[in-house]
């Protein structure tokens, strides 16, 4: 079973990209975000793999980090969230993000992915409304930096979301309410918050004077 792959970005387009590991191309089918976040071609590059077995066939795929990958293998947990599906939600949500409006039963901002219709993302934010926390704590709520060095999108603010959980939790909260709270109150103010602002805000969301 594959875990990981290193080597070659040998070619990249949209859906799937091709490492090249010591001579051998592996066929790697990847979200758009993930792909986003790829070197240029003929660079090293290192992804976390999900190997799906089939009777008549074995696809791999693809995750800039840990968190990606869990959250896929969740995903897909959900009655008419296949792979195909599963990659499309983590396109255009983070790990962070999607772990956000499942604790909020935003449904609407599943439902922005491609596939994904307002039952069907219902069906997602009910059904693993109880997992969310644990696979965001998991992971330090997570920071969403790529295996190969290269940044993601938003891993500034989510580096000061888990910084506000980690200080709700030293102030003797639940880490899942910890969670809860700080999601909230990230929701509520915006993007580029700082974690000081956010642990006020968490503060409010569970009622305790900041």
């Amino acid at each position: 079973m594959i875990a990981k792959l290193t080597g070659i970005l040998d070619s990249a387009r949209e859906g799937q990209a091709v490492i090249d590991v010591n001579g051998v191309g592996y066929l790697v089918f990847c979200s758009a975000r993930t792909l986003a976040s790829l070197p240029p071609r003929g660079q090293a590059a290192s992804l976390a793999i999900e190997t799906h077995v089939r009777e008549d066939h074995i696809h791999l795929y693809g995750f800039a980090n840990d968190a990606e990958r869990e959250w896929f293998k969740l995903l897909t947990t959900v009655q008419g969230v296949g792979a195909k599906v599963g990659l499309a939600i983590l396109s255009v949500l983070s790990p962070t993000e999607i772990a956000q409006a499942i604790v909020a039963g935003d449904r609407t901002a599943v439902a922005r992915a491609d596939g994904v219709g307002p039952k069907l993302a219902q069906r997602v934010v009910t059904e693993l409304k109880d997992k969310a926390g644990s696979i965001g704590l998991a992971h330090g709520m997570p920071v969403a930096t790529a295996t190969f060095g290269k940044p993601a999108e938003g891993a500034d603010e989510d580096a000061e979301l888990a910084d506000a959980v980690s200080a709700l939790v030293n102030l003797g909260y639940k880490r899942v309410e910890a969670f809860g709270a700080v999601s909230s109150a990230s929701r509520k103010l915006g993007r580029k918050v700082a974690a000081a602002d956010l642990i006020r805000a968490g503060l409010k969301e569970l009622g305790t004077p900041s």
